[in-house]
């Protein structure tokens, strides 16, 4: 019972945090979001300085698990199609499962405030897919699939207007669909100049 409490007040958290910032987010507010009083949300962390890091931790755990990460590296397409068909699965992961959009726009408001924060964004908007797709190009051009050229380079041109565009879904969700078919669009076009 301890532990969904705990779940319940991380996920309550995200959730305003996500919406107010840390800063513009209370615990009388956050406890009164659960039908809590504030001893008992102080009854599983002991400030809210020790949510915002749980809830940091959990975050970098469920995109690691949902999305990919150093330790959850996707398998490298067997075609250049295949490159396509995972760039898209990732990107309705990233764009559609809740959790995913407010650690996103968390993230977003906060990393001018928490240097932990600022970490994660850079590693998770930018030097992470960078690193994740080096690795996806290395694979592809042992294949023989991609042209020999600087992995790390090709993986940062191909991710950042992927990365540009899901920042756009969170701002403009009205454009989801239209970005999505620019995605696509950019990974073909990337597939014809770069295929080998």
């Amino acid at each position: 019972m301890a532990n969904d409490t705990k779940e319940r007040i991380l996920s309550a958290a995200l959730e305003l945090f996500s919406q107010k910032g840390y800063a513009g987010t209370n615990i009388r507010e956050l406890s009164a979001s659960l039908g809590l009083v504030k001893s008992g949300v102080y009854k599983h962390y002991d400030s809210k300085e020790a949510i915002w890091n749980a809830l940091l931790d959990e975050m970098i755990a469920y995109y690691g698990e949902r999305f990919g990460s150093a330790k959850h590296l996707p398998p490298i397409p067997d075609s250049l199609e295949g490159l396509t068909e995972m760039t898209l699965q990732m990107v309705n992961v990233t764009i559609h499962d809740e959790k995913i959009i407010m650690t996103r726009k968390v993230l977003t408001l906060e990393q001018y405030r928490d240097k932990r924060a600022c970490e994660l964004a850079t590693k998770h908007f930018l030097t992470g897919l960078t690193e994740m797709f080096t690795y996806v190009f290395e694979g592809m051009m042992e294949k023989g699939l991609i042209i020999k050229d600087d992995p790390h380079m090709i993986a940062f041109s191909y991710t950042a207007p992927i990365s540009a565009l899901i920042h756009l879904c969170d701002r403009e969700p009205e454009k989801t669909g239209e970005a999505i078919a620019q995605i696509e669009a950019f990974s073909r076009h990337f597939c014809r100049i770069y295929g080998a």
